[in-house]
C-alpha cells in the first residue's frame, strides 16, 4: 500500500510531523507551530547557536509548486526572483515526497536553501526555467525542456550531515 491523502492538508501534516521527527532524531530541538501559520517557515530548529527557520513543503505527485502565483507573462526567471526575494536569512526548505513510497517506509525528504532552490528553477526546461521543482521529470519531445531530465540534486537528500552543513552554512552567512 502506498502513501495517499484526502487533501493537501494532510500531505502539509504528515510532512510537518516526519520532518520535526528528522530534525529531532539528528539532535536539533524542534519548535513547530499550532494555529496559524507563520508565511515563510513551519518549523524552528536550533542546536546550540545554529539556528534554522524550516519552510516545509509535501507533495504526493513528484514536484513541489513554489512560485505559480508570480507568474506573470511567462516570465519564469521573474517569479523566481520574485519567490526568492520573499525568503529572509536563516530559512531553509525541506521538500517531502511520498510519490510512489511504501506505507510502511519513509518519503523522499531533501533539504536546500532557497538559493539552491531558484538556481534548481531556473535551470529548468533548458533554463527557461518553471514554476515546479521535480523530484525527477523527463520532458517529452513537445516539451520546452525535450530530452532533458530534471532531477533533484542528491546532495540535497536529508542527513544529520546536511543539516549541521546547511545551520552553519545559513547561521555563518548571517553574523552581523
Amino acid at each position: 500500500m502506498k502513501w495517499k491523502f484526502a487533501t493537501s492538508w494532510h500531505v502539509s501534516v504528515a510532512a510537518e510531523a516526519i520532518s520535526a521527527a528528522l530534525f529531532a532524531q539528528s539532535g536539533y530541538d524542534v519548535s513547530v507551530q499550532y494555529g496559524a501559520n507563520q508565511p515563510e517557515y513551519d518549523l524552528m530548529v536550533a542546536k546550540g547557536k545554529q539556528m534554522l527557520k524550516v519552510s516545509v513543503k509535501g507533495s504526493q505527485d513528484g514536484a513541489w509548486g513554489l512560485c505559480q502565483s508570480y507568474l506573470k507573462n511567462a516570465d519564469y526567471h521573474g517569479a523566481i526572483k520574485l519567490w526568492l526575494d520573499r525568503h529572509k536569512p536563516l530559512t531553509v526548505l525541506c521538500l517531502v515526497q511520498f510519490r510512489d513510497i511504501d506505507i510502511t517506509q519513509m518519503p523522499h525528504v531533501y533539504l536546500a536553501t532557497p538559493e539552491e532552490v531558484a538556481d534548481r528553477l531556473r535551470a529548468t526546461a533548458k533554463g527557461r526555467g518553471d514554476t515546479m521543482i521535480y523530484e525527477r521529470h523527463e520532458w517529452t519531445a513537445r516539451a520546452h525542456g525535450a530530452g532533458t531530465v530534471e532531477e533533484i540534486p542528491s546532495t540535497w537528500w536529508f542527513s544529520s550531515e546536511r543539516v549541521d552543513q546547511l545551520s552553519l552554512m545559513v547561521s555563518h552567512d548571517n553574523v552581523e
